[in-house]
């Protein structure tokens, strides 16, 4: 862990995942969820022609605009997106036993459609998996304030990547903008941090970025994926 997080101090984003690409090839992947950090990784990466695989998890509770983003960011790059769905089986299970929306009753509830939708999804997603590029910042929540630019996933045993973990909002929407990347037009409407549509609500003045998601919860604000 000492050594390679050594090898990628201070190299900028591009030289970094080149290097992992160099330590670990072919099994180096880069999760989506289209939002405005994952849109910034993904044009660096297809921008400079970098052989990282690209995937995304769909819970089939997206925002059309999600699905609207990723059809843009297909046709603008045109590099293939691997899609991961939940099992179908677990999804009628959990909706036959406790309804659509079941989430709202309780984060245990919540915590379980997060589970069968998201968190199992994304295990198949990362198998083989060595090194796993994230848009994480730290100042999305308290939760993620701390984590490292590299982290080691004791759980999934691989590397966690999360390149603009110390980058600034305003930084995050200078890059899309200097490169016309696109983006989820929510965005534009006071969402910030987009996830599932029944899950999602846009945030109002000085509200912090994640206020909109589980907005009936007092929780950290986690599905699972990252913590």
């Amino acid at each position: 862990m000492t050594d390679i997080t050594n090898a990628l101090a201070n190299k900028p984003v591009v030289e970094a995942i080149q290097y992992l690409l160099e330590q670990y090839p072919g099994a180096v992947a880069f999760s989506t969820s289209f939002g405005q950090e994952d849109q910034v990784i993904a044009d660096i990466i297809w921008r400079n022609h970098l052989p990282v695989r690209v995937f995304t998890l769909d819970t089939g509770r997206l925002f059309q605009e999600t699905y609207d983003v990723m059809d843009n960011t297909l046709a603008r790059y045109k590099q293939p997106i691997e899609v991961f769905y939940p099992e179908t089986t677990a999804v009628e299970k959990l909706v036959s036993e406790k309804g659509p929306n079941s989430f709202y009753e309780s984060v245990e509830n919540r915590k379980q459609c997060c589970g069968i939708r998201k968190v199992v999804p994304l295990g198949r997603a990362l198998e083989g998996v060595k090194v796993w590029i994230t848009g994480l910042r730290a100042e999305q929540s308290e939760n993620r304030h701390d984590m490292q630019t590299l982290e080691w996933d004791e759980q999934r045993h691989l590397y966690k990547y999360n390149p603009l973990i110390h980058w600034g909002y305003d930084e995050v929407l200078a890059y899309l903008s200097q490169h016309n990347v696109p983006y989820n037009k929510l965005h534009d409407k006071g969402f910030i941090s987009i996830g599932c549509a029944p899950c999602t609500r846009a945030i109002g003045p000085g509200e912090h970025p994640r206020a909109g998601r589980w907005w009936w919860e007092q929780s950290h604000k986690e599905c699972g994926l990252h913590g």
